[in-house]
């Protein structure tokens, strides 16, 4: 049995990026009481700092507004272990078709699942924890612009799906992943909250853009190294239609880790 992947529970404090930006905001109310005619200077001061923020919300693999998986461990690296991780489902066309080809290659994987699918097909979130896969959060209903929701909103999409999942599935998530990958200065403190895990990817195939399945199986295969997260979609997060190209690339995928001795495994580790 692996150790498991996913990191210890923690106490809540705000990324140092965060604490620093509060403090640049009292500093600058301060500043603006004492001295107003510098206030072009120190608005300034407070865009520069927002769009830094902004920057940090839209690259998935930032830690300037919280912890953030994107890699796997050390450990799991130097045991030659990857991560093989799909979005967007269940669907019942393609999420079973991904599942057979990952038992004929003894691959284990973490599924990030909508939860309005899953209660659409739960007997499908039933089925990938059966086969001893992951069943993780990504929102309830993946809204486009999750990253604009205030706390109350994200909580609603968080907790609405963790309890969907645990319901179908039988253990409750520990990992989440944003819809884009795009978070805001919130997320990490609901997070915490609900006992969830931010996580990212190492290199994504864009096979929602990309129609060539060999293109998507080698710009995931190109470089990639132990230790890294694999991202393809199972599903649509545009449509109720799954997302076929993954069922022509995952086979490449499968026989390129193979190649390189590599092993995937879901994020929270094998049970």
């Amino acid at each position: 049995m692996a150790e498991p992947l996913s990191p210890p529970r923690r106490s809540w404090r705000p990324a140092p990026l965060l604490a620093g930006s509060a403090a640049l905001h009292v500093a600058g109310a301060a500043a603006l009481a004492l001295a107003p005619q510098a206030w072009p200077a120190i608005c300034g001061a407070l865009f520069a700092d927002h769009v830094v923020l902004a920057a940090n919300g839209l690259w998935p693999q930032s830690r300037g507004l919280g912890p953030t998986l994107s890699r796997l461990p050390q450990e799991a690296a130097r045991r030659g272990e990857v991560a093989l991780t799909f979005d967007d489902g269940p669907d019942p066309e393609v999420t079973p078709g991904v599942l057979d080809l990952l038992d004929q290659a003894g691959a284990r994987a973490s599924f990030f699942c909508i939860g309005r699918r899953v209660a659409e097909h739960p007997e499908i979130a039933r089925e990938i924890a059966r086969r001893g896969h992951r069943v993780e959060n990504h929102t309830w209903s993946h809204p486009n612009l999750f990253t604009c929701y205030l706390p109350s909103a994200q909580r609603r999409e968080v907790e609405r799906a963790q309890e969907q999942i645990a319901a179908a599935a039988g253990r409750r998530p520990a990992f989440f992943r944003a819809p884009a990958g795009f978070r805001n200065l919130f997320l990490d403190r609901e997070l915490w909250a609900a006992g969830l895990t931010l996580a990212a990817w190492t290199r994504r195939g864009f096979d929602t853009v990309e129609r060539d399945p060999a293109r998507v199986a080698a710009r995931l295969l190109r470089g990639l190294a132990p230790g890294d997260v694999l991202l393809l979609h199972d599903g649509s997060a545009l449509t109720d239609a799954g997302n076929r190209v993954t069922l022509e690339a995952l086979p490449r995928v499968l026989d390129g880790l193979a190649a390189r001795g590599l092993r995937s495994v879901p994020l929270g580790g094998t049970s």
